[in-house]
């Protein structure tokens, strides 16, 4: 798996929605990035999530802006009057995640933008699979871009690597969040979903991507090197992946407690 690189040449504002304070940039590239600083929140862990789940969700066929590692050089932002946002800047030297900046993007509004029930219910599967906590009516989490349908913040995503215990029983975990997701109701063909998408996620595709996490991101765990963290998040996607029906069974319960 080939992820580019750039360096950071412009702070243009900062993004002032949920706690992880993600800022527009510029790069060496000449494009404009969402920054998801590995300073901030989680740290490590939040662009970890962030770059499994967006990479996961393009591998099963949704639309995601590019991701891209960004380099944060220790001089970029000296300039920076905000102490928060200068702070940010320092605990993030190194490389951080970008993704492509939709120019003219709007977010996902349920109330007038509808998709069909075959999309919902692999949305559903998608976030499923990856724990993910966050595409809510509160945060859908979606934009749509030249009508279509794209996929962003998977930050949230992943929540074991918080606080591992047992990772082949947390690998197995039903996920009754799923109750709260955007698309639950529209969630009618969640086993033709797995049918579908489960196939693509092959454990060659998993161990691509883990080995495609950048080293310098694996060094929560002090008791890890980052090759063990990359086999705890290969071993977590290949057994949730093979024990789907417990998480496509939650998704049952929830939407007949729905309905």
């Amino acid at each position: 798996m080939e992820i580019r690189s750039s360096n950071l040449t412009r702070y243009i504002l900062p993004l002032r929605e949920g706690g992880s304070l993600p800022a527009l940039v510029e790069a060496a590239d000449g494009f404009k990035y969402v920054l998801k600083f590995k300073g901030s929140g989680h740290k490590e862990k939040s662009v970890i999530a962030e770059f499994l789940g967006g990479e996961i969700a393009r591998q099963l066929g949704f639309k995601v802006p590019e991701l891209v590692f960004l380099h944060l050089d220790e001089a970029f932002g000296r300039t920076e009057g905000d102490e928060e946002i200068q702070d940010l800047l320092k605990w993030s030297q190194g490389l951080n995640l970008g993704v492509h900046f939709l120019s003219g993007a709007i977010n996902y509004d349920p109330n007038v933008m509808k998709i069909d029930e075959a999309t919902a219910s692999k949305i559903v599967w998608l976030d499923a699979f990856m724990t993910n906590v966050d595409r809510t009516a509160k945060n859908t989490n979606m934009l749509m871009w030249h009508h279509e349908l794209w996929l962003i913040d998977h930050g949230s995503s992943f929540y074991f690597h918080h606080h591992i215990t047992d990772l082949e029983k947390q690998a197995q975990t039903p996920f009754s969040y799923i109750k709260d997701h955007i698309f639950l109701a529209q969630c009618t063909q969640i086993e033709k979903a797995d049918q579908a998408l489960k196939p693509l996620l092959t454990n060659g595709f998993i161990e691509d991507l883990v080995q495609t996490i950048p080293e310098e991101w694996l060094v929560w765990d002090p008791d890890k090197s980052p090759d063990d963290l990359r086999a705890v998040y290969a071993r977590f996607m290949q057994v949730r992946r093979d024990a789907s029906d417990l998480f496509i069974k939650e998704i049952q319960h929830a939407r007949a407690h729905l309905i």
